[in-house]
């Protein structure tokens, strides 16, 4: 499958739109960037990629109206007939103990197979099964969400002392980004994914949870990976024409330029 990420000519209709790591319910969310992504990127099948939801907060509940927003979208594209499929990442509750105010009319599942307009098969999980044992723990992913919710916290406390523009990323937020991509240096957990998609039979493997957006086939198979909506504001999307994009979601969104977070071989697999 060939990598573009331009439009030349009129942008074509998205068939299937991924999305991950959205985290509707914490300080860090962007539901109101996500809410104008995806009016301006219609889909007939919209496949959630896990960390949809974040609705455990350890000092107070957070869920504002534009997280709701999101939610009330996603449901009127599935009413108009639209398919909605939740792969659950680990701060994703159970789709049992999903609140009424926050429940999709989706297939919830813990891996989809997707197959693409020219036959190609991709596994689409979350992308936590690349962390350890430890990590994988419910408690470090609860300790994890408290660490980030008290940086936010902290971040929103100092911009109001400073007058900081609000479109600014905080000392907070450059801290979180450093401490991931420190975290997941060398990019072990890309060939990690890319295994279990071969160990399937399968040409390749789509994700989301590291926060780091990728698109190539550096391990033989394509590796693509949607970022998220804390910092990459990305997606990714096949338009049925045998074409795997990923698309910078500040730029089609909001007119804001994309944080530099691609590695420079991501970016020259995605221009070829």
């Amino acid at each position: 499958m060939p990598f573009d990420r331009s439009f030349p000519g009129p942008k074509p209709r998205p068939r299937t739109l991924f999305l991950s790591d959205l985290h509707l319910g914490a300080l860090s969310a962007r539901a109101d960037e996500v809410l104008r992504f995806l009016r301006a990127h219609s889909a007939e099948t919209y496949v959630l990629v896990g960390d949809i939801l974040d609705l455990w907060q350890p000092m107070l509940p957070h869920w504002s109206a534009q997280d709701q927003a999101v939610i009330d979208f996603l449901r009127a594209r599935h009413a108009s007939g639209a398919r909605l499929i939740y792969i659950r990442g680990n701060h994703d509750p159970d789709p049992s103990r999903i609140p009424a105010y926050a429940a999709l009319p989706a297939e919830h599942l813990d891996a989809h197979v997707h197959e693409a307009p020219t036959g190609k098969r991709f596994l689409v999980i979350h992308g936590d099964e690349a962390d350890n044992r430890l990590i994988r723990f419910h408690v470090m992913t609860r300790l994890g969400s408290l660490i980030d919710h008290g940086l936010r916290c902290l971040d929103t406390f100092l911009s109001r002392l400073s007058l900081r523009d609000p479109q600014m990323r905080g000392v907070a937020g450059w801290l979180l980004t450093a401490a991931n991509d420190l975290r997941y240096r060398g990019r072990s957990h890309e060939r990690q994914m890319v295994d279990l998609a071969r160990a399937r039979g399968l040409d390749g493997v789509i994700c989301g949870h590291f926060h780091i957006a990728a698109l190539h086939d550096h391990f033989g198979l394509t590796y693509a990976n949607c970022g998220d909506w804390v910092d990459s504001m990305t997606a990714l999307f096949d338009a049925g024409d045998g074409v795997l994009r990923l698309i910078d979601g500040r730029e089609a969104a909001v007119g804001l330029p994309l944080p530099a977070r691609h590695s420079p071989s991501d970016q020259k697999a995605l221009t070829q």
